[in-house]
Parts: C-alpha cells; structure tokens; sequence
C-alpha cells in the first residue's frame, strides 16, 4: 500500500510579541557588545541568563529586558544578562517571522574547540567566539528559547544529575528532554567546555517556552529567569509550585538531507508512535520509530537541508 506523505500546514500562530529595539542594550559593562554583569561583592555563585540564541526566539528578548529594566541586582554572586544573536535578530522581516533564525550558523550548535579555534568565519562564528569568556565564567547558565509550533514548554539539558536536579528545583515547565552526551548534532551552549562535563559543580539548562510570538512564552521567560535566580539565591524567593517531571530521553536526530523530507502525517510535537512505525520519509528512505512510545520533539516545519528534521524520544 503506498502510503499518503502530508504537506506541512502553514504557520497560523498570531504574531502577538515583536522584537523591539535592543540599542539602548548594547553597551554594556563588560566590553562585550550586549552582555550585562553585576557582582553583588558577596561569595555566591556566577549565574549567566541568555537571550537570542536564535533570532526570532524573542521570549528571551523579553526576559533580559524585564531583568535589566526593572534593576533585578544580586543579593550574592555575580548576575550576567547577554543577548547573543542581536544580528540575526535585528534581520527580522514581519512578512518572513521565521527566517531569521540565524544568519548562516546554528548559533547552538558551534561551541565545540574544533569550530571556535578554527579558520571558519560567520557571523554566529563570530558572535561565540566573542561569548567565550562570559560561558567560560558562567558557573550556571539558562538560555532562553522558544518553539515555531505552538507546544507545551519544556526544559532541556545534557544528561547530567547536576541539571536534572537544577531543573526540577526551579519548577516548570514540567516536560524534560534529556540529552545524551554526543547524541545531538554539534555542540550546544549548554555543552560548551566544563559544562558538558561530568562531576564539575553548576549546571547548564535551555527552556523551551512555548511558540515563539506567544505572549505565554514570553510571560514564561520571564517568570523561569526570576525563579531560576531566586532558587540559586541572588533574589528573593518567588512563588514556585512543586511539579512532577516527565522526562523524556533523546534516541535519535534526524537530519533534513532532502527537499522531499515529509512526514506520514501532519505533526507538530509530542505525537507518538509504535515500535516500527512509519514516522517520515526523505529521498525514499524511512524514518521509523525505535521504540513503543516513541515520542516526537521539534518536528521541522518548514524542512530546510542541513537542519534537524526530528527528535526521537522515549519516556523515562
């Protein structure tokens, strides 16, 4: 039986936050264009809060803003505030909300030594280099994200117990992607140097807040960078709910290697599927579920070659 491969369904989220002029940020205090540092002068750890990873992820906009406008200052330790693409950010176009992810490098995917100390050059290339020693100084680090379809949030993190157990501490969302060591492409800002290494104190995590232009994303950002914070004790406590964690564990990543990448039916994250099941198809290869329960992250919506297509899963 041949079977019926879906055309992927326009995005209809409403564009209800926008990017806004981030010039006033620019100058900092730390010689680094838009990176914000205050050292409360009391023994606590050094905690870095990062926006724009990706340029259209805007809820992290909003929470570095909300931190630097409303004079969030550390009662111990150090606070950093950074907001890392601003040049694939600022290319945004209203007609194209999703195009401006990043200019020509996944800025999420570069922090290996391979690429930092090699002779490739990008704008992203650039941009980490110059981020360097802000991770390099970082002892806990949470990087702003967001999603193109309109999913429940979730956190994400290298397979370490040291962020588990940071994120279960500082609440929701309560969904955790777990990655394994290696299993990702490339080399993530939660993976960069001693942070993707086992028994070093700290911890590194991503929140995924929800669809991109949401007002809810952006209302999380900021809620999860002030009870982030506030459990590593720079600001006073903040109400937090206990929730029980649903973790989920990364099997596999598929990579779009083809123009004809489609799925067997219209996804946008969180489907699963059966042990053997037919998940996609590209360049007449299939992508079939591993496991019962196999459950899908961050299905691609718009496949573009060279980019994640597909984040196997199972619950754990």
């Amino acid at each position: 039986m041949t079977q019926t491969l879906q055309a992927f369904a326009p995005d209809t989220a409403p564009l209800e936050v926008l990017p806004r002029d981030l010039s006033a940020y620019r100058q900092g205090n730390t010689g680094i264009d838009y990176v914000h540092r205050f050292a409360s002068g009391k023994p606590g750890p050094h905690v870095l809060v990062n926006a724009l990873t990706h340029g259209n992820e805007i809820c992290g906009m909003v929470a570095a803003t909300h931190l630097l406008d409303s004079g969030v200052r550390p009662k111990i330790g150090t606070l950093t505030v950074s907001f890392a693409n601003v040049e694939a950010y600022e290319a945004f176009d209203i007609d194209r909300p999703y195009e401006n992810r990043q200019l020509v490098h996944n800025l999420n995917r570069i922090w290996s030594p391979e690429l930092l100390d090699g002779s490739e050059h990008s704008p992203e290339l650039r941009r980490a280099r110059e981020l360097r020693p802000v991770l390099d100084a970082a002892d806990y680090v949470l990087d702003i994200h967001s999603t193109r379809a309109p999913v429940q949030p979730f956190w994400v993190y290298p397979e370490f117990e040291r962020n588990a157990g940071l994120a279960q501490a500082v609440g929701g969302p309560p969904v955790h992607l777990v990655m394994p060591v290696g299993a990702a492409p490339g080399t993530g800002v939660t993976a960069y140097g001693r942070h993707g290494e086992p028994g070093i104190d700290g911890g590194a995590v991503v929140v995924e807040c929800g669809q991109h232009f949401a007002q809810s994303a952006a209302d999380l950002a900021t809620d999860v960078s002030l009870r982030f914070l506030a459990h590593l004790g720079l600001v006073d406590p903040v109400p937090r709910v206990p929730v029980a964690a649903r973790r989920f564990r990364l099997l596999e990543v598929h990579m779009v290697t083809s123009d004809d990448f489609a799925f067997v039916r219209p996804v946008l994250g969180f489907e699963t599927f059966d042990q053997g099941e037919l998940i996609a198809v590209q360049a007449g290869r299939e992508i079939r579920s591993p496991c019962d329960g196999c459950t899908i992250f961050m299905p691609t919506r718009a496949p573009v070659i060279g980019r994640e297509g597909v984040y196997l899963t199972v619950p754990v």
